[in-house]
């Protein structure tokens, strides 16, 4: 009968013991490491340096920036959307407002603005209101290039927010017309005005009837509380909102003309298609003896720039980030490793210690290369 057959294991080694033959990197024996206050000190500083370098690239890797880029508007059916609030010193029966565009539409028919009868003079909390968002949007629009990235990187809104309710309602007839709200406009050059007597539509435009008013009737003093653009976004400052200004003669033309651009914002987490605008202000006063022609109101005659902005939201690519790490402590390990060095050299040659150290060094590796040998002890039984 054949004996039975053991199969056994053979230990081959560790996979590992072959890697270990492919490091190139040269060990250094403790023996052979010499120490010194100078290096320690240069460690020291270092490490902190490193520590300084790594902690600002991360705050610079995680502060975004806003690119601006300009480019042709190629969305001609976008709408317009206009929003305003705004009070004008005269009751709402002896006011006309209404919008025309350059296709001749009047663009009440896609909405109506809403009339509200009130008091030109604002309440206590209404004043408070008001007079905080007069300083501060008159203090971004003269800073704005200086606050500009402050702006942007905070998300900050220049809106307040509507006119709050009336505390305090005063006793005597209404003076004034509160016209607010919002309306979807064609993207085109238009003229939103204000004037006296109620408008009536014809088939080729309108007209204002204003023929019961006598100039002791016309008083465009008028408040701005809003007025922009497409939806509300950060960062944008609407350069009408929070004017006022008080006429001292009723027969008054104010014109302001105002440059619509096109904003589209993207940031990491949204993307808004908004309007950004500048704006021009002219007024004179109406005389026809003097041949100062016209009609007195308010008139914001709008158009819409060609080219349109946009603003992204970025930051540096990871790969790029981890490669300037990377670099910052490589780099400032090997520095400080030539200056330890140069620094022992220089400091050795003042204090004539070289030769000293170089025979302590020979009898340390003496001392290494010798055999130990253990002394033999005779034991006793």
């Amino acid at each position: 009968m054949d004996s039975d057959k053991v199969t056994m294991l053979r230990y081959r080694g560790s996979k590992l013991a072959k890697v270990k033959k492919l490091d190139m990197f040269p060990k250094i024996e403790e023996t052979y490491k010499e120490t010194s206050r100078v290096g320690g000190t240069f460690s020291l500083v270092s490490f902190v340096l490193i520590g300084w370098l790594v902690y600002s690239e991360i705050r610079y890797y995680l502060d975004s920036k806003f690119v601006f880029k300009f480019s042709p508007d190629t969305d001609l059916d976008q709408k317009l959307k206009i929003n305003v609030d705004l009070t004008i010193a005269m009751p709402c029966h002896n006011l006309g407002a209404d919008i025309l565009d350059s296709t001749n539409q009047n663009t009440f028919k896609f909405g109506q603005l809403e009339e509200e009868d009130t008091w030109f003079e604002l309440a206590p909390n209404q004043q408070m209101h008001f007079e905080n968002k007069k300083h501060f949007n008159s203090y971004l629009r003269e800073e704005y290039h200086a606050v500009k990235d402050l702006l942007w990187k905070n998300s900050f809104s220049s809106s307040f927010g509507n006119l709050p309710p009336r505390s305090h309602f005063p006793d005597t007839p209404y003076d004034a017309c509160r016209i607010h709200g919002s309306l979807e406009l064609n993207k085109v050059a238009g003229n939103f005005h204000i004037t006296a007597g109620k408008s009536i539509n014809l088939p080729r435009g309108h007209i204002h009837i204003s023929a019961f008013m006598s100039d002791r009737d016309y008083n465009f003093s008028h408040r701005i509380n809003k007025f922009s653009f497409g939806d509300s976004s950060p960062g944008i400052v609407h350069p009408l909102e929070g004017d006022e200004v008080i006429a001292t003669n009723g027969m008054i033309l104010y014109n302001y003309f105002i440059e619509i651009v096109p904003t589209n914002v993207k940031t990491f987490l949204t993307s808004v298609d908004t309007f950004q605008y500048s704006v021009k202000e002219l007024s004179r006063p109406i005389d026809h003896d003097k041949g100062s022609h016209g009609m007195p109101g308010i008139f914001f005659k709008y158009d819409v720039s060609a080219l349109k902005v946009t603003v992204r939201q970025e930051r540096d690519h990871l790969g790029t980030f981890l490669a300037r790490l990377c670099s910052i402590i490589g780099g400032v390990y090997v520095c400080s490793g030539i200056l330890n060095s140069l620094v022992q050299i220089v400091f050795n040659f003042i204090m004539c210690n070289w030769s000293k150290k170089s025979e302590e060094k020979e009898s340390i590796y003496k001392k290494s290369e010798e055999p130990n040998v253990i002394p033999f002890q005779p034991r006793s039984y």
